[in-house]
């Protein structure tokens, strides 16, 4: 039986190891007092990338002045093919590859790379020429495609989307639930798309605090966050089958060892 049990004890010890050395690895920005944080002293601001798709509102003084420039629809489609009726809602643009969206009256124009207050004014701009003098058009513009993909270990792995279009990559996290203890916090994958449609890859280390004056610190439109698991889980895994079958070797060596002993009496 003592030759049985050994290699269960083994296994118990590896894992015990194994937790003690992941404890010391969980906390985040373990250097966060030591660092100087001058650097991320910044407002951001997310600019427009092709496809994203944008709510437009233009106002004036006057309702009628401004309901050319404002796309609306009146009519959906329901789940049964018919058109509902109702009161019309704000229809978003798609900003196209080449970088413009198409808008009422006045046609195409560029916005990729702008901020949401650069693109106002470019369009307020552009409405101008087309109103009275007087009239002062105001334009509002908000993301609504705006989102963050979180996968791997963490507690809910999900699409995020961002309300505000400015989300740390710790918030995204949280909204994930956090990651798991299993997750590796010193090596988080970032993968970034510009609006060339150029893929970029970037390793964060949490652990290490210098992270938050890095442009990765917020997350931009369809960034993908991937949390790779670490090698207590990793062996965990590899051992899980060993250890069940361990457990069921012993278990039946343990039930023909006591049915000998009572035969054999």
């Amino acid at each position: 039986m003592k030759k049985l049990l050994l290699p269960l004890v083994a296994i118990l010890a590896v894992m015990f190891m194994d937790s003690c050395t992941t404890s010391k690895q969980v906390p985040y920005m373990q250097n966060i007092d030591s660092i100087s944080l001058a650097a991320s002293q910044y407002l951001y601001e997310a600019r427009i990338k092709p496809k994203d798709a944008l709510y437009i509102t233009v106002h004036t003084t006057d309702p009628a002045v401004s309901a050319p420039f404002n796309l609306t629809v009146s009519r959906r489609l329901t789940a049964t093919g018919d058109l509902s009726s109702g009161g019309g809602s704000l229809q978003s643009y798609l900003v196209e590859n080449d970088g413009t969206i198409n808008f009422p009256v006045v046609g195409r124009v560029p916005v990729v790379g702008m901020t949401k207050q650069e693109c106002e004014r470019a369009l307020e701009e552009r409405i101008a020429p087309y109103l009275a003098k007087t009239e002062k058009p105001v334009v509002t513009v908000r993301m609504a495609s705006f989102r963050v993909t979180l996968m791997g270990d963490f507690s809910s792995p999900k699409v995020v989307p961002v309300t505000t279009e400015k989300m740390s990559i710790l918030e995204a996290m949280a909204s994930a639930g956090d990651l798991t203890l299993y997750g590796k916090r010193q090596n988080v994958l970032l993968i970034r798309e510009d609006a060339t449609g150029k893929k970029s890859v970037h390793r964060i280390d949490l652990t290490d605090a210098n992270f938050i004056n890095s442009p990765y610190y917020y997350v931009q439109q369809n960034d993908v966050i991937y949390v790779e698991p670490n090698a207590t889980k990793a062996k965990n895994s590899a051992l899980g089958q060993s250890v069940t079958i361990w457990f069921s070797f012993i278990s039946i060596a343990t039930s023909v060892a006591s049915l000998l002993v009572n035969v054999l009496r």
